[in-house]
């Protein structure tokens, strides 16, 4: 065939390529086909964050996968109820240690002094204690204090080694007078001074202010020493120390252990007489169950509750009922132990003499001793444990 072109006849040119080279070059392109292919992809699925297997590579990884979730299987089966229970200490353990930085980082953000006490407590690795028992005093109650001092409360070396030997706490819990530094405040200094047996709060000093001090003291008491209890008990009661441990040491295994002497007395309405009721619409006719406020004692992880949730804890005008309060709506286990609120002689006498010696001794009518700086001594000589059942007992 022929083609015109600008007047000139041109014949088709032909080239001859060899099969052999036909066959090199379409190797050759296959080749870099693959090899310019393969990089793109590579770097696409890198770049857009993606990651491919092959099947190979996907079967085994299943395979250690399903041997992963297997041996997993196998490992929480073995797990035991004890193993369960371990657990559930150390998640409480890292809750109350949450709660204690949580109160001292509070502390330090609104600027409330820390009290010697506790700076001495930070300065020291904490111990493991059994009790502190929280004395509440006022300023005007010193000799209140040297009437406790004479009779159940160890002094000097012996509260030393009461701490060191048998792991309790004993300490009078008052705050400040409204004029911090004045002259009630000296004076507490100079006791503490001669005594060293005060716990200082940061609250002010008040009759009407209990529930903030029994709130701020259970705060303050579970930061400063890790105690299984934590005990308040008024300056006019009778304590045998020896039959607190030993009553407490029954409960030490039982979680969220609140005893005293409980009662469910009336709600007072009308203003102007004793232990009136501010709130009373709140309650009724009678209040729920409650340890009576001379003298009761919570566990560790109660005193922890309080000290984490002493912002939004209600104070009603009765501090055993405030107390009382915080509990509502918790599993806490309420004990009845009639032997923290014995009469007086002859009644917690003739209770000794019969060996069912009395945790604390009061009277009712007085909700405390009556004329306790004159009849403590009395007291302690009819219905005492003596003075070696400290030292001997075993918990």
């Amino acid at each position: 065939m022929y083609f015109k072109n600008r007047g000139a006849i041109e014949r088709p040119s032909t080239s001859v390529v060899s099969k052999k080279w036909s066959l090199f070059l379409c190797l050759g392109s296959f080749c870099a086909g693959m090899f310019f292919t393969n990089r793109m992809w590579i770097i696409s699925e890198t770049e857009s964050g993606i990651t491919r297997t092959t099947t190979v590579e996907a079967e085994r990884l299943k395979l250690v996968s399903e041997g992963c979730i297997t041996k997993f299987q196998q490992d929480i089966k073995l797990v035991s109820k004890d193993n369960f229970g371990i657990l559930d200490k150390t998640i409480s353990n890292l809750e109350i240690e949450l709660a204690e930085a949580k109160a001292a980082h509070e502390s330090i953000l609104s600027g409330i002094p820390i009290s010697e006490e506790i700076e001495k407590g930070e300065s020291r690795s904490k111990r493991k204690y059994f009790m502190v028992v929280g004395i509440n005093t006022a300023f005007s109650s010193r000799k209140r204090r040297d009437s406790v001092r004479a009779t159940w409360m160890p002094q000097g070396e012996k509260r030393r080694k009461l701490e060191e030997e048998k792991g309790i706490i004993i300490r009078f819990v008052i705050g400040h007078s409204a004029t911090l530094g004045g002259i009630l405040d000296k004076a507490i200094e100079a006791e503490d001074k001669k005594h060293g047996d005060f716990l200082r709060l940061d609250h002010i000093e008040g009759y009407l202010e209990l529930s903030a001090k029994t709130k701020t003291y259970f705060a303050t008491a579970v930061n400063l020493w890790d105690a299984e209890y934590y005990i308040k008990v008024d300056d006019d009661v009778h304590v045998n120390i020896a039959t607190l441990v030993e009553t407490l040491a029954r409960h030490r295994t039982k979680p969220r252990i609140y005893i005293g002497c409980m009662k469910s007395g009336p709600v007072l309405s009308r203003k102007g007489v004793r232990y009136h009721e501010p709130e009373y619409w709140k309650f009724g006719d009678k209040y729920f169950r409650h340890a009576t406020g001379q003298i009761y004692a919570i566990s560790k992880d109660l005193a922890t509750y309080i000290s984490a949730n002493q912002h939004v804890l209600h104070k009603y005008t009765n501090e055993d009922v405030s107390l009382g309060s915080w509990f509502i709506g918790l599993d806490v286990q309420h004990i009845d132990d009639r032997r923290l609120c014995c009469g007086t002689p002859p009644d917690c006498e003739w209770k000794a003499q019969a060996g069912n010696v009395c945790v604390a001794s009061f009277d009712w009518t007085c909700s405390g001793i009556c004329r306790s700086v004159d009849r403590m001594k009395e007291v302690h000589r009819h219905c005492g444990e003596g003075e070696n059942a400290l030292w001997k007992a075993a918990f």
